[in-house]
């Protein structure tokens, strides 16, 4: 496995002890029947209970509400193994533990946190996100869904929410609305949605080119009565769903490396194994250089993955770092994925190689959690103290 610099030595014995069990699962259990399932068009749902029992699920939420308690690091490097098998696995850890039982956790009451958590832990429950919606993605404070209080103090839940992962195979959806007609992104609360509830619809998304190995959907919420115990009672206002955007662009950070490092160590046994002009292709100068600038930018983007981690241990890192990770780690593997299926020529359009896959998928991550664009105007800001949004 890619390791220039030796960061297995930063890492504890725990941490890499996670790592490798992840890895073992990818290797035995995913990579075998990825490229089938991409092609298919379905999420390997029947992996589900052996992620779950590896402890992936909500992997750095705390122990006492069933979840593994791991440091960010070890959550960043199964991250890393899981989107070495395919970005559509990672996008189901990720939206489970990120985007669905985060929020329980840091906006939920301790009744929520002890009722979902721990089935969400086993995968018994799965949850999706929904915030972001056909008009409104790069700009959710537009959102035009709506939850308006009743006099008995339950909730009236109308509009739709587009993009979701998870969303079709969901038990529950976490999603974001402006309350009581209050336009504002002040307004902006988040819900535990059962999706059986009547009024509530999920619509896959047909004729993906990408992440063809998930479940991706169209929410729709037509008069759907809520109890009063569904609001998260902790969120308010736009801040709260961006809070968990953060750990999920987090594990993208490390995720991205894992695309890239499957890629390129693809792209370096073919090298080595393809021969034209009675020579291997990797003693050439222009494979030599391809491989060279692989190497080059998978390790930057190990180092400020893990150097990011550390910080989030700490509780020092910022959401600005945290974009500045997910932006170049997705660049520099959309650009490994093209390469390496340039390097592997005509059989790099083949499913029996990762390399095209992977490029489709990481078109989505590249979009998904926060645009490139959108990521490069918050580190502008950053830099300069000025907002491009307005």
């Amino acid at each position: 496995m890619l390791d220039f610099f030796n960061i297995d030595s930063q890492l504890s014995e725990d941490e890499r002890a996670v790592r490798d069990s992840v890895r073992h699962f990818v290797d035995d259990r995913v990579l075998p029947i990825i490229g089938k399932c991409y092609v298919d068009g379905r999420f390997p749902k029947e992996l589900v209970p052996e992620m779950a029992e590896l402890g992936v699920l909500g992997a750095n939420l705390p122990e006492e509400y069933g979840c593994a308690g791991l440091n960010n690091v070890a959550y960043g490097l199964i991250m890393q193994e899981l989107e070495r098998g395919d970005s559509g696995v990672r996008s189901f850890a990720s939206v489970q533990g990120a985007l669905a039982m985060y929020p329980i956790f840091a906006f939920g009451s301790e009744d929520q946190k002890r009722t979902w958590l721990p089935k969400m832990a086993r995968g018994e429950v799965i949850g999706c996100f929904g915030l972001t919606e056909p008009d409104f993605g790069s700009n959710p404070a537009g959102m035009i869904t709506m939850a308006q209080e009743q006099s008995d103090g339950t909730w009236l839940l109308n509009g739709g929410k587009m993009w979701i992962t998870n969303g079709s195979t969901a038990q529950i959806a976490i999603v974001w609305a402006k309350t009581n007609g209050d336009k504002s992104e002040r307004s902006i609360r988040g819900f535990i949605v059962a999706t059986n509830s009547n009024g509530f619809k999920a619509r896959d998304q047909k004729g993906k080119l990408s992440l063809r190995a998930s479940d991706t959907s169209e929410l729709v919420f037509e008069d759907v009565h809520l109890p009063n115990d569904a609001l998260l009672p902790k969120s308010g206002a736009l801040k709260s769903p961006l809070m968990c955007l953060t750990q999920a662009r987090y594990g993208i950070s490390w995720g991205a490396i894992g695309a890239a490092i499957a890629c390129f160590e693809e792209a370096v046994s073919y090298s080595k194994n393809r021969v034209m002009f009675d020579r291997p292709i990797g003693s050439f100068q222009l494979q030599q250089e391809r491989l060279a600038d692989m190497l080059t930018e998978i390790t930057k983007a190990q180092l400020v993955s893990l150097h990011l981690g550390r910080l989030k241990d700490k509780g020092t890192f910022t959401p600005q770092q945290v974009s500045l990770a997910k932006r170049n780690n997705v660049d520099m593997a959309t650009d490994v994925a093209r390469e390496a299926r340039r390097l592997l020529g005509a059989v790099g359009i083949l499913a029996e190689y990762a390399s095209m896959r992977h490029m489709a998928n990481l078109e989505s991550v590249y979009t998904y959690e926060g645009t490139h664009d959108v990521h490069t105007l918050v580190l502008g800001q950053a830099v300069t103290g000025m907002s491009a949004f307005q």
